[in-house]
């Protein structure tokens, strides 16, 4: 998700099964869109850009196309990440919700499991131009497995390296690390007079969450077992845990007010040169709202033990991205259906995710050269070859809150001077276990 990078709800399995209950089994019902006019739609859209309005000047053109088309309004509303989740699972409880929405594709399974969210059945995708259309990794985020998909692809995204070139230059390094080692030790040249090497955002509990995910791939664990059940004290989970937060308390090549940053913080701080590398998704849109030009930066792989990023213990990224899900008690489905698919058709996959620096998951879309710069390769090459998605478990959601905050409390303690030990850290892993719910 990118955009993706704010904190997910804590929300337990009997609220879930409330919401499934609020959603009355997925029978249109009246009220559930907002607005009883067949000719209206409400969308609650996610913020990509660099901030809200620019995410609405974006999208209301797009919108007008629309309702040019088909005679449908779109009524637009652009929710900040920080409230999107918690307005999510209100309304699913709640039964009034908007007709049309983006979530973060992390989050597909744990909404699935409300009831709430139309199933993307065979007929459904039909009514869009058909699931082959999209690629597979995009899918394989959009819910749990063995089930019709509870969204639809809108923008995919991965991690990358972005590194500022003219900081490079100035501490003598030719090139960005491909391995953790390379990374430390120019980490260590790059952080001086008053400058450090690698921003994070210690507050920003998904972010925390993609960067672990990924460190634990590598040391060859998964947060979950394979029938679902959490699995955060493992040793490699740890491990991976260890070694995100060590860049702060241990290789000191983090600042310790990095500890507080949160949503976004980290970009601009590369761009004015206060840090010289980002662990990021899709940067370039907002990199350059920030001040930067292209050129002023590089995107290269996230680095991986042997230096060549692949599949299982190579993996350098999860599959990130933002879907489209309709609610099914929405007095307008079938506008629903039709704005879907105005939304994923090639024009205006080729559009929007030009304007947000992402990629599109409709394979067509893909195939055009505007996609085929620098920096979108690396995205691209990583989502082709080395990315995984989250696991696509109903307790996903509460995953990320309960290990995100785990991680959260360990910088502070990184930045507090206190130790962070094996120990500690899985003493932490521990605790954020004990808040799942039972299975």
């Amino acid at each position: 998700m990118r955009r993706l990078r704010a904190a997910a709800a804590v929300t337990t399995l009997a609220a879930l099964a409330a919401a499934v209950a609020a959603c009355g089994g997925g029978t249109p019902t009246g009220g559930g869109g907002g607005d009883s006019s067949p000719k209206t739609l409400t969308y609650w859209a996610s913020n990509q850009g660099p901030d809200i309005e620019a995410d609405k000047r974006t999208l209301e053109p797009e919108l007008k196309k629309f309702e040019q088309q088909t005679g449908i309004k779109v009524e637009l509303e652009v929710v900040p990440w920080a409230d999107l989740l918690n307005r999510i699972l209100a309304a699913t409880t709640s039964g009034q919700g908007p007709d049309v929405l983006n979530i973060g594709n992390t989050w597909s399974a744990s909404l699935q499991a409300t009831g709430a969210l139309l199933p993307w059945d065979q007929k459904n995708f039909d009514r869009i131009g058909g699931k082959d259309r999209f690629v597979e990794s995009a899918l394989g985020s959009a819910g749990a497995p063995g089930k019709d998909p509870a969204a639809v692809p809108l923008y995919s995204m991965s991690y990358a390296l972005y590194y500022n070139k003219k900081a490079f230059k100035d501490a003598g390094i030719d090139k960005p690390p491909a391995t953790w080692d390379e990374l430390v030790a120019d980490g260590k040249k790059l952080t001086k007079d008053g400058k450090w090497a690698l921003g994070v955002e210690g507050s920003n509990l998904s972010e925390n969450i993609h960067q672990v995910f990924v460190l634990a791939k590598q040391h060859g664990a998964d947060f979950f077992d394979s029938s679902g059940k959490p699995a955060f004290t493992s040793d490699g989970a740890v491990a991976a845990v260890k070694q995100y937060v060590d860049f702060m308390a241990q290789d000191k090549i983090v600042a310790p007010g990095n500890a507080e940053y949160a949503q976004n913080q980290s970009l601009q701080d590369i761009a004015t040169g206060k840090t010289a590398m980002i662990f990021w998704q899709t940067a370039a849109t907002t990199l350059k709202a920030h001040g930067m030009s292209p050129g002023d930066w590089g995107v290269a792989p996230i680095p991986v033990a042997s230096g060549a990023p692949g599949q299982g213990q190579n993996v350098n990224s999860m599959v990130a991205g933002i879907n489209m899900a309709v609610f099914k008690n929405s007095d307008n489905l079938d506008g629903a259906l039709k704005f879907v698919k105005f939304m994923t058709s090639d024009d205006e996959q080729k559009i929007l995710n030009q304007t947000y620096g992402s990629i599109p998951p409709v394979k067509t879309a893909q195939e055009d050269p505007a996609f085929n710069t620098e920096d979108l390769a690396v995205l691209r090459d990583t989502l082709a070859k080395s990315a995984a998605p989250l696991p696509q478990v109903p307790a996903e959601s509460q995953f990320e809150t309960a290990v995100g905050t785990a991680v959260k409390e360990l910088f502070a303690d990184a930045a507090a001077g206190r130790p962070v030990t094996t120990e500690s850290v899985r003493e932490r892993l521990t605790k954020a276990q004990q808040q799942m719910p039972a299975q």
